[in-house]
């Protein structure tokens, strides 16, 4: 996994609880607001990507005692066809904004989520609104290089995404 030792112990964690947690938050989200309730977690986790091409890809910041990043990057058809699953219709005439709402709203909940395991330790973070990248080709870079775990995950054969969070001490 990307987190060192030396912040594994000052979160007083460990790289298999962070995966996990992050893993039950991000099932839990999809669940409940899209009606994913079979979304697998790929086991092996990967290297964070910044370089992406035909996705979308949604961030919230996380500031206090630990800054940082979490993002959800997501291929379109599938960015698509999570928002008609969360609007329980086809997303509307400007299906772009509807999208972009939804992928917002849906990192927006998995970083809430993972929030709780940080602050239940008695640290102080507070998270962004939720910001919306997409396009053919575009790349994301964190000009500090903090530390970072990215998970994949599974909506169906052909259709996975990534779930991202990257963190140094604030």
């Amino acid at each position: 996994m990307g987190f060192s030792s030396v912040l594994l112990e000052r979160l007083r964690t460990t790289e298999d609880m962070l995966a996990k947690q992050l893993v039950r938050d991000v099932k839990e989200v999809f669940s409940t607001m899209i009606g994913m309730d079979d979304l697998l977690h790929l086991p092996l986790e990967i290297d964070p990507v910044n370089h992406f091409s035909g996705c979308t890809s949604a961030l919230v910041g996380l500031a206090g005692t630990y800054n940082g990043l979490i993002s959800l990057h997501v291929p379109d058809e599938l960015a698509h066809n999570i928002t008609t699953s969360m609007l329980g219709k086809e997303a509307g005439g400007d299906a772009d904004d509807d999208i972009q709402d939804a992928l917002g709203e849906v990192a927006n909940m998995i970083a809430g989520s993972f929030k709780q395991h940080l602050t239940n330790s008695g640290l102080d973070i507070r998270l962004s609104t939720p910001s919306v990248v997409t396009g053919k080709r575009y790349a994301i870079a964190l000009t500090n290089k903090p530390e970072a775990m990215a998970l994949r995950f599974a909506a169906s054969d052909e259709d996975w995404f990534m779930v991202a969070v990257a963190l140094e001490q604030g």
